[in-house]
This record gives C-alpha cells, sequence and structure tokens, in this order.
C-alpha cells in the first residue's frame, strides 16, 4: 500500500527530475552552433529523403521546410522535449527556431528524434515568421504524417497547411506525438 507521504515524495522527485531535464536540455552548454545546426539539419533532411520518397516530393512542393535534427524527449508522469531547428524557403536560410513540449500523463522513458515540417501555403510561413510562437493544434493545420497517411499522399493530394515528418526514432518512450510543441523563433 502506497502512503501519501511516499507518494508525495515520488511526486516531488518526477518534478524536479523533469525541471532538471528542462534546465540542461535548455541550456547554452548545450545549444549548437549555428554552424553544426545547419549541417545537422541538412543531413537529417537527406536522411528522411533517402528513407521516405513522398517526404521529398512535398519537399519539392512546400513553401518553406522547418528542420529539427535534434529533439531529446524524457518523461516519467512528467516529461518534455527540446530541440533546435532551421527554417529554409528556397533553399535559404530563414531563421532558427526551438520547439518545446511539455507533457503529463502515463509515459516513462527517454528518446531522441528528427521532425521536419513541410509548410506548404504561405499562410503557415506567415504565421510562423509573424506569431511569437506557433503551438501546434492552434493556427494553420498540421497534419503528422506516419506510414498510413504517407501511403495516401502525393502532391496532387496536398491540402493542408503543414506536413510533419517524424523519423530517426531512438530510445524507448511510451508514445511519440507532436500535439502541444511550441515552436518559437530563436537568436544564432
Amino acid at each position: 500500500m502506497i502512503t501519501i507521504r511516499h507518494a508525495l515524495r515520488n511526486f516531488i522527485f518526477v518534478v524536479t527530475a523533469a525541471f532538471s531535464l528542462g534546465a540542461f536540455l535548455s541550456s547554452p552548454a548545450n545549444a549548437a552552433t549555428a554552424e553544426d545546426l545547419n549541417k545537422d539539419a541538412a543531413q537529417a533532411l537527406q536522411i528522411l529523403y533517402k528513407s521516405n520518397p513522398v517526404a521529398e516530393s512535398i519537399g519539392k512542393k512546400a513553401k518553406a521546410v522547418l528542420v529539427f535534427p535534434h529533439i531529446v524527449k524524457a518523461g516519467l508522469v512528467f516529461g518534455g522535449s527540446y530541440g533546435e531547428g532551421v527554417l529554409t524557403k528556397d533553399a535559404h536560410l530563414i531563421g532558427y527556431y526551438n520547439s518545446v513540449s511539455a507533457s503529463w500523463g502515463w509515459q516513462a522513458g527517454a528518446e531522441s528524434y528528427s521532425y521536419v515540417v513541410f509548410l506548404m501555403t504561405d499562410k503557415a510561413v506567415e504565421y510562423l515568421e509573424k506569431t511569437k510562437g506557433w503551438e501546434f493544434g492552434v493556427g494553420p493545420t498540421v497534419v503528422a504524417v506516419n506510414a498510413g497517411v504517407a501511403k495516401n499522399l502525393s502532391t496532387s493530394t496536398l491540402k493542408d497547411d503543414a506536413y510533419a515528418f517524424i523519423f530517426d526514432q531512438q530510445g524507448l518512450m511510451a508514445s511519440l506525438s507532436i500535439e502541444g510543441t511550441k515552436i518559437s523563433r530563436i537568436k544564432r
């Protein structure tokens, strides 16, 4: 039987661990240089294109491409993720962004992954550039592309504002989602 004291101690431990993880992931010492981030983003995009031809065809039609080469996610009841990425438009660097999420619920584990968001409309690009942060689920429509969705996508069926591909997962986490993610512009 779990006592209130035991439950409270576990809760405090989990909250402390979550905040420590957040501080570690967002500290400047762990941030990549702009040059490293550019290189990692280009490499991540090539990995996606090699593993998913649909992504490459969507990339050719996109107005802009937002690449997050390294997202780290961890959680034990409370969780979070963090990573930095690059926005390109017509193969030109537009800016740097971070991706942050927090979650609560039945979860345990840690993992890293990459994701790319193809911005298909001018509305989506403008929204990202002009807001103080894009929360997925608010603003332009983002479709998370998995194997089932990818089978039915072609350049002639693209109708949404943005398509997100999650790939190169490593580690073990009970679930993977971009819901609750906020993307904000950062300086490099």
